[in-house]
């Protein structure tokens, strides 16, 4: 297996490994109002992060509403076996926890609230990185950064980071920082995989120019860059495809499907599998820090693992982004 390599997240001296380990996929999969039925248990989820810190992955992303905190609570669990100080933690806040006035946002009461409940859940003294989950309409960003900041003067929270927004809001946010002298956010997660390529439109240029740390999810893009899927055949029993009771072809356009075809046609020639390449063109980017792998087995883990070992060329390279001219509109 290749051995793990490290960088520096954004400007910031704090050093995490290139691949993220998402934990998502760990907990019940409640959330209020609906259901995932693609999560893993508690004792999977230890297993899979035990020995993604065993192969020397150390920076963990996990969210308050990931199974309304069970994906937290198993984190925690977790990482009580190991030096604290050895571990990037990362977690987020903004959506969803309960029904009812402030249960959501980004106010000042619910972030308070809920890094808190964070810190309670994930059974640890202080965040490493607390990120903005989506932008908060009704909340101006003045109160959201002023209370992150509160919570880094408390020794709660280490850095701050976004997720996915339009580069217009987030420049919005580091200026307000800046002119506030308030803490500034230190990362971006962007979805960002071969086929889903619009934020090469939209903030990674932002994100290139100040210095922020890139942390892209989905990069197998739902497992769709795995190759698991199929044209004109049914989903997978397991597979959140599957379990939504949609087929593949009522998902994927065509330009998604020809970019899987030079995935699978480049995997065949390295002897690598369509996990790997596509892992590898994103650990090509410069501007990438680390994406987020979402595995649920262990073995999954080691495959995800191994794309550190697959260099590819700058006519690979191309090859694989031909397909898709990269378009950012509102709506995503």
């Amino acid at each position: 297996m290749a051995d793990m390599e490290y960088t520096y997240l954004g400007e910031t001296g704090l050093e995490v490994s290139k691949l993220c380990l998402g934990c998502m996929n760990f907990g019940s999969g409640w959330r209020p109002t609906y259901q995932d039925d693609w999560t893993v248990g508690e004792e999977d989820g230890v297993e899979v992060i035990d020995h993604a810190i065993e192969n020397g992955i150390n920076f963990l992303d996990t969210a308050n509403t990931y199974s309304t905190g069970g994906s937290e609570r198993i984190v925690g669990k977790a990482i009580q076996e190991y030096d604290r100080n050895e571990v990037v933690v990362a977690t987020k806040v903004r959506n969803e926890m309960r029904q009812g006035p402030n249960g959501e946002g980004l106010s000042r009461k619910h972030i308070l609230d809920q890094a808190d409940a964070s810190l309670e859940r994930l059974d640890t003294d202080y965040i490493d990185l607390y990120q903005i989950h989506r932008w908060d309409d009704n909340t101006p960003i003045e109160e959201t950064l002023s209370a992150l900041d509160h919570l880094v003067n408390e020794g709660k929270v280490r850095y701050i980071g976004a997720s996915t927004m339009p580069a217009w809001k987030f420049m919005k946010a580091l200026y307000t920082s800046d002119v506030e002298n308030l803490d500034r956010f230190i990362s971006m997660q962007p979805e960002y995989s071969l086929v889903r390529r619009h934020e090469e439109e939209n903030v990674l240029p932002l994100c290139d120019e100040e210095d922020i740390g890139v942390i892209p999810w989905s990069p197998l893009y739902g497992g769709f860059l795995t190759g698991k899927y199929e044209r004109e055949e049914e989903s997978p029993d397991g597979s959140r495809l599957g379990e939504s009771g949609r087929s593949p072809d009522e998902v994927y356009s065509d330009e998604e499907w020809q970019v899987l075809d030079v995935v699978r046609e480049l995997a065949k020639e390295r002897g690598v599998s369509p996990t790997q390449v596509s892992l590898a063109w994103l650990l090509h980017n410069e501007i990438v820090t680390a994406p987020i792998i979402g595995p649920k087995t262990t073995e999954q883990l080691d495959e995800n693992i191994r794309a550190l070992g697959v260099a590819l060329t700058d006519e690979e390279i191309e090859r694989l982004e031909a397909p898709i001219d990269p378009v950012w509109t509102a709506s995503q």
